[in-house]
């Protein structure tokens, strides 16, 4: 059976599992919690390589700072998308103001700017607020 790879969001262990359609119940293998929660992790200059190069699956990665409203706006949305879409989709938030390497690599001007990753390359960007289910269209294009 294929299988792919996702970060537990609680200890941030690589998992292995089968892929399936719908999942019941999956649990980490070293922490035990849940990988279905719709738990995101925060990323930041030190994690996101290893985050990003790790998972197998499509990685949503959210740009934003406590100032900014927008950002405000959309974290209940992506986090409703993060829930709906796990463990098919890895999501991840980074501070920019607490990661200004990451920021700077991928050329952070404006934020939210969300950025989709697979087997660690960019594929997709956009920026500003979205709702829900632009998230949930733009992790699954």
């Amino acid at each position: 059976m294929e299988s792919m790879k996702f970060v537990c969001p609680h200890c941030l262990k690589t998992n292995k599992l089968p892929i399936k359609e719908h999942y019941t119940k999956a649990n980490c293998g070293y922490c035990k919690k849940s990988l279905l929660d719709g738990k995101i992790i925060e990323a930041n200059d030190y994690n996101f390589d290893s985050i990003i190069n790790s998972a197998t699956v499509p990685v949503v990665v959210d740009f934003w700072a406590e100032w900014c409203g927008p950002c405000k706006m959309m974290a209940p949305n992506f986090a409703e998308a993060s829930k709906t879409l796990a463990p098919h989709v890895q999501f991840v938030k980074v501070n920019t103001e607490q990661a200004p390497n990451i920021s700077a690599r991928y050329g952070i001007r404006s934020i939210p700017t969300i950025i989709k990753f697979k087997n660690g390359q960019e594929i997709n960007r956009t920026s500003g607020a979205l709702p829900t289910h632009a998230i949930i269209d733009f992790a699954k294009s």
